[in-house]
């Protein structure tokens, strides 16, 4: 009986010993999206571009098992900040993909040199000086910056439309700085003028003051607007008789708006824009991510086609479930070998190829886009230019650009530099 006893003992701690080392096995790997605020559908998207890399490649990684855990933002550095701090210290998440919007990825780069034995995979903001400025050496960021997205519209504004004199209007934040940035440089190096620059904060919901003081003499208004600010002020626009031109950055003419319920975004109609995507691309890769993403979800819980968020999200998690396959889930050593493998990722992404600069920043393909209606009521962005290979300083010698300044409120100057 002590021997049966003996070897029950023995067999029951090594079945407990083979749960703890079972336990063991997973990677736990935090998320945070934007699912509270302005950029509410923003966040949805992002995260269905993420289910959608989920889909495809699983959640193994050799034999080991992903774990995720989700926190929402609201699009606030101070909320990106909580969440990635609550997912670390409570939620024991060993990876972070965040965060998704420009103010959040300066906070979070920052934090992450708090914590250098971590890695951080950046799902989407797109503010310049997360990387360009004391970059983080383990967050890694593989969409391209505000600025790069709007590579090509400028020039096609400027030669293509004739437009000379454009007034622009943005959230007060930095990823619309960046953007309103790559315009200026592009705009301005051609010969144009921007003859009045309008900030608002994220969350405005009376556009009357904004939309009195847009001047009359301009041939086209940019907007930097997103979610429901974009909505507002497009409902606003409308209402006031609005008729002018109209230029998109990258998150205004993107499904989280040319979905939106009502008319408003008809106004869009022929806007030019440019973004790290277009609907309408032809290329199989992006084709096929399409179906992909609209297979996943049943229509009414999705937009037609992948906003520029779900692609985010996209890319990431698929360059962070690479990297650890590459690596067959080795963590040791502060995740150097992790480290190492995504900063020499190549992606073979839906919206083009990517690689990593020395900054561990993006250098993608842009897309310089119109809205067209489909003829059954649907709004796509239509493929104008596909402009390979937009490094992070738009083709300028780096002294040169970095001699620019930051984006800002006023920065750059409108001039050729």
């Amino acid at each position: 009986m002590m021997v049966k006893g003996r070897l029950c003992l023995a067999a029951l701690a090594s079945l407990l010993m083979s749960g703890v080392a079972f336990a063991q096995e997973k990677i736990k790997v935090g998320v945070t999206a934007t699912l509270e605020g302005t950029y509410t559908v923003l966040g949805e998207d992002g995260m269905r571009g993420f289910q959608t890399a989920l889909n495809k490649l699983g959640k193994k990684v050799g034999d080991k098992e992903l774990e995720f855990v989700v926190a929402s933002t609201d699009a606030t550095p101070d909320s990106a900040v909580r969440a990635v701090r609550k997912l670390i210290e409570q939620d024991k998440v060993q990876i972070l993909l965040s965060p998704l919007s420009g103010d959040e990825g300066i906070a979070v780069k920052n934090f992450a040199k708090t914590r250098p034995e971590l890695t951080f995979v950046n799902a989407a903001s797109g503010a310049q000086e997360t990387t360009f400025v004391d970059p983080a050496p383990n967050f890694f960021r593989y969409n391209m910056d505000g600025a790069q997205w709007q590579v090509g519209l400028g020039k096609y504004a400027y030669d293509t439309k004739g437009y000379r004199n454009i007034a622009t209007v943005g959230e007060d934040y930095s990823f619309i700085y960046t953007q309103v940035f790559g315009l200026v440089l592009e705009f301005c190096g051609a010969g144009g003028k921007i003859t009045s620059r309008q900030w608002v904060p994220l969350g405005t919901k009376d556009f009357a003051s904004v939309i009195a003081a847009l001047p009359d003499d301009v041939d086209a208004i940019y907007l930097g607007l997103g979610g429901a600010d974009a909505v507002n002020f497009l409902n606003q626009y409308q209402q006031a008789g609005g008729k002018a031109h109209l230029l998109g950055g990258s998150i205004m003419v993107d499904q989280t708006i040319l979905s939106a319920k009502g008319n408003a975004k008809n106004a869009l109609i022929g806007t030019i824009a440019a973004s790290g995507q277009a609907d309408t691309w032809d290329d199989p890769g992006w084709q096929a991510f399409v179906k992909d993403y609209q297979a996943a979800f049943p229509p009414e819980k999705r937009f037609p086609s992948p906003s520029l968020l779900a692609t985010n999200y996209y890319n990431a998690t698929t360059a962070l479930i690479l990297g650890l396959r590459k690596v067959n889930g080795d963590l040791g050593d502060n995740q150097s070998k992790l480290k190492a493998a995504l900063a020499a990722i190549e992606l073979d992404a839906p919206n083009g190829k990517i690689k990593l600069d020395a900054n561990r920043q993006a250098i993608g393909t842009n897309f310089v886009t119109e809205v067209v209606d489909d003829g059954k009521g649907a709004l796509f962005s239509k493929v104008a230019k596909v402009i390979p290979n937009v490094n992070q300083t738009l083709g300028y010698d780096p002294a040169v650009f970095a001699k620019i300044g930051l984006p800002s409120r006023t920065v750059p100057e409108c001039k050729k530099y």
